[in-house]
């Protein structure tokens, strides 16, 4: 999907939506090694065809290029608009921002960094100052896109804010949200957002309670609720400890009292190793989730990397359904089942990164990376699954045509090959969108690298 530099360097962790007006218009993006910021995809064609252009953040107040990355795409029906939003940061300084640019051009163009608008930052532009004790992570981004909805074209965003003492101690690090119903296409600095916190702070905390948590991810439902999936990990290690949900009913102003356990007890495991490292490979494969909302019934579908099975069938992605608006769920089920039809026995080997939507229809389909193929647990393939009935069964099946070594993926590490996958689908095609090492040249080149690849079904 991307294009190459020369040599060819990394691409990784990507995300994609489609054009509610045009379903075979789609916008994907990743982590780009080339820019340092993210390279942008786009289709026309249902997938056919695509074309890159990259987006670099930069840091207005010094006009400094920074770090970019952890993009992710929603497409606004109102606003006839793709927004993209990627963080911007520096490895030596404090700054950090939540930063989300506009396209009114299926993809072609973007925002300039400078003018990048912020839904989160550690420098205040009416003071010019900056607060050194928090760094803002891991953004998601979602768009209210029913007419009806009392929100309509409300743009959400979901980070992590890492609360980080003297000593470089995290003591809470919760979900918090912005949202804005106003971000100006000519000049999107000029956007203002709201803050609500979904976790609160707990200052003095040890890093690992209700306000330890990671990798949200926003849906809006047609009424306008907005619905958060994600994780509560330790705030200093990668340590997982449960798989989280939370819900607003007034745009994003409030949410339950309580934030929501997902999975049940023994019906779900972090992975064991403090690294996230599925051995005997060296990158890191975090338990990042995915939600799924359908239009049609109302259920929400949960899908995570479930290690709960580890010692006998390797780590396994499994599912939850609810079907009251996620204040209960089902039990834990499994997705990459080894006979094809899930639930079902789980396959052997590790499988990890899934990635869940919906179709305007309510069909659903799911991704991840699956390593049953490969003896020795060592290559990856990707995988999807697909579901007629609410995710009561599914079909799976390989999509990608070959399996590719990771060792060979990101230069001479090998130790990482991104955080998560995605998928877009509507009920005219289906976008599935992975990183993808089956090209690495670092044979002629000495450095590993990953491209985006796609399976495009049109419907």
């Amino acid at each position: 999907m991307n294009d190459d530099s020369a040599p060819p360097l990394p691409q990784n962790e990507t995300a994609v939506a489609y054009s509610t007006r045009n379903a075979l218009v789609a916008v994907a993006a990743a982590n780009d090694y080339v820019s340092g910021g993210v390279v942008v995809m786009r289709t026309t064609d249902g997938g056919a065809h695509w074309a890159s252009t990259r987006v670099v953040p930069e840091f207005r107040p010094t006009g400094d290029f920074c770090n970019g990355g952890d993009p992710a795409v929603a497409y606004s029906r109102r606003d006839r608009a793709f927004y993209m939003s990627q963080l911007c940061f520096f490895r030596e300084l404090g700054h950090s921002e939540v930063q989300v640019y506009v396209s009114k051009d299926d993809g072609k163009t973007w925002t300039p960094g400078r003018q990048a608008a912020r839904a989160a930052s550690t420098y205040d532009y009416a003071t010019k100052t900056e607060d050194t004790t928090n760094f803002n992570d891991k953004e998601y981004i979602a768009v209210d896109n029913t007419p009806t909805s009392p929100h309509y074209g409300r743009l959400y965003v979901t980070y992590t804010k890492f609360h980080v003492q003297a000593d470089g101690f995290s003591d809470y690090c919760p979900i918090q949200l912005a949202y804005s119903d106003n971000v100006p296409a000519t000049n999107p600095f000029l956007a203002t957002f709201v803050h609500t916190a979904v976790n609160p702070d707990a200052p003095g905390g040890d890093g690992k309670g209700p306000s330890a948590n990671q990798f949200s991810v926003p849906r809006v439902e047609k009424n306008g609720a907005l619905d958060i999936s994600y994780i509560q990990e330790d705030c200093n290690t990668s340590i997982d400890f449960h798989l989280l949900f939370q819900k607003s009913t007034d745009g994003g102003s409030t949410f339950l009292p309580t934030q929501v356990t997902v999975e049940k007890p023994g019906q779900w495991a972090d992975n064991p190793d403090t690294g996230d490292n599925l051995p005997p490979t060296a990158f890191r494969a975090p338990e990042t989730e995915s939600l799924a909302y359908s239009p049609t019934t109302g259920t929400l579908t949960y899908v995570v990397a479930n290690s709960i099975t580890k010692p006998t069938t390797g780590t396994d992605i499994s599912y939850w359904l609810s079907h009251d608006g996620g204040l209960t769920w089902s039990d834990a089920h499994t997705l990459s089942s080894a006979t094809h039809i899930a639930p079902g026995p789980a396959a052997r080997n590790d499988q990890f990164m899934p990635w869940v939507d919906a179709t305007p229809s309510g069909k659903l389909y799911a991704i991840w990376f699956d390593r049953r193929a490969d003896p020795a647990n060592h290559d990856i393939n990707t995988w999807q699954a697909e579901s007629t009935d609410d995710g009561q069964h599914w079909t799976t099946h390989r999509i990608s045509t070959k399996s590719w070594n990771p060792d060979r993926g990101f230069f001479t590490s090998g130790a990482f090959i991104g955080d998560y996958n995605g998928l877009a689908a509507n009920d005219s095609a289906v976008y599935p969108v992975w990183t993808d090492g089956r090209n690495s040249s670092i044979d002629q080149t000495g450095i590993g690298e990953t491209d985006i690849f796609t399976n495009v079904e049109i419907q």
